[in-house]
This record gives structure tokens, sequence and C-alpha cells, in this order.
């Protein structure tokens, strides 16, 4: 036996009106359409970190070149100084007050080259 009930259940629902089915339709395309945008903000996103991260590769290549470069211009400056010191102290003829004079002089000038060194590569640098 079938119950009555059943198909009154059916006929009981209301028919969904014209302007509630478009305006339902209406904001699934509107949610299709955020679902694209937000999709193609995520991409941009993913480019620009590859972008950046591309970026700071090549910046981080050439502060090792610069830093190189310095290394090596100090490193002519130690010999320099090496030498210097080698020549104050044979001209000197045991007066070691002015090979330790010239000593500091030629060092303190050496000390400012590197510190200059750093502080450039330290500004190179972001916070």
């Amino acid at each position: 036996m079938t119950t009555p009930a059943a198909p009154a259940a059916r006929a009981a629902k209301p028919a969904v009106s014209k302007q509630r089915r478009a305006a339902r339709d209406e904001i699934r395309t509107g949610m299709k359409h955020l679902e694209k945008s937000i999709g193609e903000i995520e991409r941009g996103l993913r480019k620009a970190e590859r972008q950046i991260e591309s970026d700071a590769r090549a910046r981080v290549r050439a502060l090792r070149k610069d830093a190189r470069a310095q290394l090596a211009a100090l490193r002519v400056r130690r010999r320099e100084v090496v030498r210097a010191l080698a020549k104050v102290s044979q001209t000197a003829e045991g007066s070691w007050e002015q090979v330790k004079q010239s000593a500091d002089v030629i060092l303190a000038e050496a000390v400012r080259a590197a510190a200059a060194v750093v502080e450039r590569l330290k500004k190179s640098l972001p916070r």
C-alpha cells in the first residue's frame, strides 16, 4: 500500500520562481568569476615570488663579486703594508720608535680601507 502523504509532500513544495532561479544563477556565475580571479591572483603571486627570488639571487651574486674584488684590493694593500714596513725597518737603522710610528700610520690606513669596505657591504644589504 502506498501512503497518501508522499505525493502530498511533493506537491506541497512550492515551485522556484524565475526570479529566484535567475538570482541563484547570477550568484553562481559571480562565484565562478571570483574563483577565476583568485586563481589569477595566485598565479600572479607565484610569478612575482619567482621574480623576486631571481632578483635576489642576482643581487647576491653581484655582492659576492664585489666582496671578492674588495678583498683582493685589501690583500694588495696588505702586501704593500708589509713591503713598506720592511723598507722602513731597514732605513730606520734600529730606531724602533720611528718604525713603530710608521707602522701605526700604515696600519691605520689599511684599517680605514677595510672599514670602508665593510661599510659599503653593510649599506648594500637591506635591513
